[in-house]
């Protein structure tokens, strides 16, 4: 049986650039114990990110708590049941090895905002982007004060975010039609690192909701929840 490695590090602790120590936190997210060993007071949190700019930053309510009982399920993580909300420039932000910003409208971050996202994510966090239909035109504008210097570029389909327990040959699944584009997975790369993923054409956080909500079929779930166990293994386990 495994043991939980238990550490109660913050991610602001450490420099930006340290990036053989980083992993070993994110790991211990996944070295729980099959009999209960892991008390509640140790479980890892993620976090719902919240901006501003008027966009509905809070969309998909039951997403986050639907994947974290998938993951917790089928990937043995000890990661609380409830997401927390953290504000894109809180000091807070630093508390969480992965972070989830989704919506249909406008993002804004300031620069003061925008350079505390940077460090984070140079800190060894990570942020998945999921639009939920009309994000893309204000979230690239706000991501190019975050990291001026970097592209988002489509990710390939070998990429290991792709070949985590669960395998996606074709990239990512499609849930919703929205413009009946493709689902595409873009990302942003730091010095070889992926610090962000972007899910586009894709409403990959809809199908993590309840089932009631958009009643899509259990198969569509399936691999949308598989995809973001994926995105969360890759998140806890990549070397930074």
């Amino acid at each position: 049986m495994l043991q939980t490695l238990i550490i109660t590090s913050k991610l602001h602790h450490l420099k930006p650039m340290k990036k053989l120590i980083v992993p070993y936190l994110f790991l211990s997210i996944l070295l729980c114990c099959q009999n209960g060993f892991a008390q509640d007071q140790h479980k890892i949190k993620i976090a719902k990110l919240k901006y501003n700019g008027g966009g509905d930053w809070y969309a998909n309510k039951t997403a986050l708590p639907n994947l974290i009982a998938f993951c917790n399920k089928q990937l043995q993580t000890n990661i609380a049941t409830e997401e927390d909300v953290v504000e894109v420039g809180s000091p807070e932000l630093f508390s969480y090895p992965f972070v989830y910003l989704t919506g249909h409208g406008n993002v804004v971050f300031s620069d003061a905002e925008a350079q505390n996202l940077r460090n984070y994510l140079l800190a060894g966090g990570f942020l998945h982007i999921d639009d939920n239909y009309g994000l893309d035109k204000f979230i690239r504008l706000e991501m190019k004060k975050v990291f001026p210097e970097l592209d988002f570029v489509e990710l390939p389909y070998n990429h290991p975010i792709y070949q985590q327990k669960f395998k996606f040959s074709n990239g990512l699944p499609k849930i919703h039609e929205h413009d009946g584009k493709p689902a595409q997975g873009f990302g942003l790369f730091y010095k070889g690192r992926l610090v962000c993923f972007y899910s586009y054409e894709c409403d990959l956080g809809n199908g993590w909701e309840d089932q009631i909500i958009y009643n899509d079929p259990e198969e569509v779930r399936q691999k949308a929840l598989q995809m973001g166990a994926n995105l969360l293994m890759y998140a806890f386990t990549a070397v930074k």
